[in-house]
């Protein structure tokens, strides 16, 4: 990963924004979970590993809302069910997690929103649906970008410093970071990953804090709009040592780390089922519906 550049003349917020644990954050469940052996120190190694081990482990999934429910955002429902349960979760769920892990860990921690702008013809043109964390690192001076809720194999396998015009490597993952003009106060950041051959925009952020509350409404509109595909279209996400597993409603597939891509179409619902439980560790409530 290079990391030779000009630190960002941005400001960025001191204090934590994310929600805390109404009881003491388990630390060792939460280890144990992703399977992470090394130090738990707040420091950027740490870090680093933390976020890849969360993103193997965990897996992006959104089975609550295809069964027409907000998933609950208190800390207490996240950790039962991303920790206890076998379930994974979106954006909100898996950054709520990976933030209270990180600020027990001594990290402090900002939530910020971002705009997922693959396909869209600008930085600003979609709402802010998704949530990412700034991270500081207790005595280096750069912030760092880090994100275990996007899903898609474009997505950053470790966190980054947010620093402009770098290329960041970890395996077969690529990805930059620059900052666009716009017509609001604050710098715009671009999160862009190697796609295909060329560079493409993923999603576009400021650095203003956003609280729980802001999550909620994000939510809620995710999960509950018919308009949203995550209300509607079963997608479940996993990152593993040899590359991604993607479940599009039937379509279940393998992309590799060496590019070979493996796609296959599943049978029904006891297929789904059996994909979730094999592939991804998942145990699907037996009331949730998975297929059309």
């Amino acid at each position: 990963m290079s990391t030779a550049s000009t630190p960002s003349s941005a400001t960025t917020p001191a204090s934590a924004t994310v929600p805390g644990p109404s009881a003491p954050f388990d630390l060792d469940a939460y280890l144990a979970r992703i399977g992470w052996r090394g130090a738990a120190r707040a420091d950027v190694a740490t870090l680093r590993g933390v976020h890849a081990a969360h993103l193997r482990a965990i897996p992006f999934e959104n089975l609550d809302a295809l069964g027409g429910t907000a998933p609950a955002l208190e800390p207490a429902a996240v950790v039962r069910k991303l920790l206890h349960e076998r379930r994974g979760g979106y954006c909100y769920e898996q950054n709520t997690l990976l933030a209270m892990a990180l600020e027990r860990l001594g990290f402090a921690v900002t939530l910020l929103a971002a705009r997922v702008v693959v396909g869209a013809d600008g930085p600003t043109r979609r709402p802010r649906t998704h949530a990412v964390l700034l991270v500081r690192v207790p005595g280096d001076p750069r912030p760092y970008l880090a994100d275990v809720g996007y899903g898609d194999v474009a997505g950053l396998l470790e966190a980054v410093p947010l620093r402009a015009d770098v290329e960041f490597r970890v395996g077969p993952r690529r990805h930059r970071l620059v900052t666009v003009e716009h017509e609001g106060p604050l710098e715009l950041w671009v999160l862009r990953a190697w796609v295909g051959g060329g560079w493409v925009d993923q999603y576009a952020f400021t650095l203003e804090p956003f609280v729980a509350a802001d999550l909620e409404v994000m939510n809620w509109h995710v999960a509950t709009n018919p308009r949203s595909p995550f209300s509607w279209r079963l997608t479940v996400r996993r990152t593993t040592d040899a590359g991604h597993l993607a479940l599009d409603e039937s379509r279940f597939t393998e992309t590799r780390d060496d590019g070979r891509v493996f796609t296959r179409e599943l049978a029904g619902e006891e297929d789904v089922r059996a994909v979730l439980e094999r592939e991804f560790g998942i145990a699907a409530p037996a009331t949730t519906r998975l297929s059309r």
